[in-house]
């Protein structure tokens, strides 16, 4: 496979091998010892491990206590490993966890105060006003695109209550975006982190407002997932459909700039009650939350049809394709199989009632209407 070069704004080189380029990269930036970001899963992984020794002269260390939903702590031991290994940058390696953990590493390594006092829109919040140090991307995943994203999700240890850290000042500098870390990821991991790609690009796509650069890029993330999803999960070593599927997913954490909707203000709701992995919860959640937004946005939910290659083009035609979607790739059928419960649904109701992203849905959501969602996702 070729190797392609894209600024979106953020430098982006893209193709199977890319991986091998960090090293002359850093090397021509004049950097020597970086730290090396990643979490507990692929720090064990011999690829990783091979590619860490290719590194060489470079002085690297590697911090790899990161696992699950990342929390406040974990960046706070990854800034320790940052000032004890001197370190002159950073290479964040991983999913959206270890890359968000990145990205809050290098800004409270040059930033006084508590990390949630750069929570994005909080009254009184902190500026980020100094530079953070140099940072480049490597996913692994194929979902939350956040190799070229500008915002870090931590929850707080305590009450695994989401906050979001925003500011251009975290993209990363540069991204090499390689296939080829994927073919390893299991059939689950790759079905629910391409979920997570697909719906960024349709709730992006659906989401009030007008930006229609956003709403080209999130229309043709969903066609490439459309078109790659399935045989990424079912041929795991297929680089075309890896490659379509990392393209999707990167298209869709740029599109969703925009905004996101109803899908992600239950998936963190799930995230935070349950502690379900965020790709599988919205792939739980986003045929029937979308259900609520059919009616609102009809000529929307065609041209998705139409995208997808529907020869029925119609909103009710679109969710029947998501239903059929997941059976393909071995998505759970309802929040029960996950082990959520009616005992939980008051916690999940409230949570999504006061998460921020449904503000941007094209027709606003009740406490009420979260609960009818719910109930119905759970399943009997």
């Amino acid at each position: 496979m070729s190797t392609y070069r894209f600024s979106f704004p953020t430098p982006i080189h893209f193709g199977a091998g890319t991986r091998n380029m960090v090293k002359a990269h850093l090397q021509g930036q004049k950097f020597s010892k970086p730290l090396i970001v990643t979490d507990r899963g692929i720090a064990g992984l011999p690829l990783f491990q091979e590619w860490v020794k290719s590194l060489a002269p470079l002085n690297v260390t590697v911090f790899s206590e990161i696992w699950g939903n990342p929390v406040k702590s974990q960046v706070t031991a990854g800034v320790n490993a940052f000032k004890s290994h001197h370190a002159d940058c950073i290479i964040g390696i991983g999913g959206g966890a270890a890359l968000d953990v990145a990205k809050a590493i290098a800004l409270m390594a040059t930033h006084e105060g508590d990390l949630f006092d750069y929570e994005d829109e909080k009254p009184g919040a902190r500026e980020i006003h100094d530079p953070i140090p140099y940072w480049i991307a490597l996913p692994t995943t194929s979902g939350t695109g956040s190799e070229v994203g500008r915002s870090a999700v931590i929850s707080d240890d305590k009450t695994h209550i989401k906050k979001i850290i925003f500011s251009p000042k975290l993209l990363a500098k540069t991204v090499f975006a390689d296939p080829e870390w994927t073919t390893g990821l299991p059939a689950p991991i790759t079905a629910a982190t391409g979920m997570d790609a697909l719906t960024h690009c349709v709730e992006a796509y659906l989401a009030k407002g007008y930006h229609p650069l956003c709403d080209g890029i999130a229309l043709e993330g969903i066609r490439l997932a459309s078109q790659f999803l399935v045989k990424a999960v079912n041929n795991p070593n297929d680089i075309e459909a890896r490659s379509g599927m990392m393209m999707s997913s990167m298209m869709g954490a740029i599109a969703f700039q925009k905004g996101l909707g109803i899908v992600h203000s239950t998936a963190h709701a799930l995230g935070t009650v349950n502690d379900l992995h965020h790709g599988l919860a919205n792939a739980l959640m986003i045929d029937h939350a979308l259900k609520f937004n059919a009616a609102a946005v009809p000529e929307r939910f065609k041209t998705m049809a139409q995208v997808v290659g529907l020869s029925d083009a119609t909103p009710q035609g679109f969710l029947r394709w998501l239903d059929d979607l997941k059976k393909q790739i071995k998505i759970q059928p309802n929040l029960a199989a996950v082990k959520v419960t009616p005992a939980h649904l008051d916690e999940l109701v409230r949570v999504a009632t006061e998460d921020s992203c449904h503000l941007n849905n094209p027709i606003p959501v009740t406490s009420a209407d979260f609960k009818k969602i719910f109930v119905e996702a759970m399943g009997s």
